[in-house]
């Protein structure tokens, strides 16, 4: 959605802002109700992040 701007820079940091956004409500939750040490859960949401990027990466150039 953030791609419907006309800036592509404003748009890719919308983008940016709100996956982060995302991740950190996802390791909070991990921590809340899965009692995951907060740095382990960050840990665990930011390399899984960074994977599905890189997926993305590849899939994008290929």
């Amino acid at each position: 959605m953030p791609y419907l701007a006309s800036d592509f820079r404003f748009a890719t940091t919308i983008a940016i802002a709100v996956v982060v956004a995302e991740l950190g409500i996802i390791a909070w939750i991990r921590k809340h109700y899965m009692d995951t040490p907060l740095l382990g859960a960050i840990f665990q949401v930011v390399v899984g992040g960074v994977l599905v990027f890189l997926a993305g990466w590849l899939i994008g150039s290929g």
